[in-house]
């Protein structure tokens, strides 16, 4: 008797003699995230779309693609089957000199500047090496969010979940919060242990520096930390995280910052941990989709290398 394969391996060894036609369509539903939209990129009636996907899934003995309002939800074989065949496909295209996806348009991608500056751009360069075209913008999230809702954007990095369900939405990246100085005030201070040790009060008469005048971060760190409302004017404001940074390291005061855009600070002693609590302030980002189905192909693709990339560095 032979040895019968589990569905998995049956599935694995099944796709080495499928129809490759059937396969790019199936990948251009996958990215698209519609049969209407796939059929408009291979160029060919939707019908044939539909049928060719029918046909892939009796082969295969799997459901793909569930219809929904907003479209074509992959199934979870789907995934596995689009993270196997969509390389080994686009290298091919690239190799016959034409790509169901080259003529797509630029993916707008927004969020916030620090995050993106330091966790997503940095890692683009495979996606730009493939042909995909991509325009960055930053600003708050309730200003993206708004822009994402108009059609301005394809996906937003977002501080916090969007409200409601007209925007698709899930967790991408927790980022951790730090109570910091330069080393000029943490010696005045009485080094880096006395907050820890004597509280907050220890910081009076110490400059802060924020975000925003409503200090966001800073009172979520007061709250979450110290269990009171701060009462404090900044001395100093600015939108931009990492120009926060600059200023507390040339010793213009403290501020609470992303502990991911103070490592090479803290490791060299240009900024000071003043605290460091056991159970540490924690914000999620979440990665948002525009409502309804993209006819890029390239959205679903920057969406699914974003997250892989979160989920890598966890």
């Amino acid at each position: 008797m032979h040895r019968r394969e589990d569905d998995g391996d049956e599935a694995a060894a099944g796709t080495a003699s499928l129809d490759l036609n059937q396969l790019r369509t199936f990948l251009a539903v996958y990215r698209s995230g519609s049969f209407t939209a796939a059929a408009r990129l291979l160029g060919l009636s939707q019908p044939t779309v539909t049928a060719q996907i029918r046909s892939l899934e009796r082969r295969l003995d799997r459901e793909l693609f569930a219809r929904t309002p907003r479209g074509a939800a992959p199934a979870p074989f789907a995934d596995e089957l689009a993270a196997r065949i969509g390389e080994p496909l686009d290298a091919l295209a690239e190799v016959a000199g034409h790509s169901v996806d080259a003529q797509a348009e630029p993916v707008h991608v927004a969020g916030p500047a620090e995050f993106l500056s330091h966790s997503v751009l940095p890692g683009l360069g495979p996606l730009v090496e493939k042909g995909v075209r991509l325009r960055i913008t930053t600003g708050l999230t309730d200003d993206l969010l708004a822009e994402l809702r108009s059609g301005r954007h394809d996906l937003v990095i977002a501080t916090a979940r969007p409200r409601g369900r007209a925007l698709a939405s899930v967790p991408l990246a927790d980022e951790e919060f730090v109570l910091v100085t330069g080393a000029s005030w943490a010696e005045r201070i009485g080094g880096r242990g006395r907050v820890a040790a004597d509280g907050p009060a220890v910081l009076n008469g110490v400059p802060l520096v924020a975000y925003a005048e409503d200090l966001p971060i800073v009172r979520r760190y007061w709250r979450h930390v110290y269990g009171r409302r701060l009462v404090c004017q900044p001395a100093l404001t600015m939108p931009d995280l990492r120009a926060v940074k600059a200023a507390v390291v040339g010793g213009a005061g403290f501020s609470v910052l992303p502990r991911y855009l103070c490592l090479d600070e803290l490791a060299s002693g240009a900024l000071v941990l003043l605290d460091d609590p056991e159970d540490p302030p924690i914000n999620t980002g979440y990665l948002v989709q525009r409502p309804g189905s993209s006819d890029n192909p390239h959205v679903a693709l920057v969406r699914d290398h974003l997250l892989a990339s979160a989920r890598a560095e966890r």
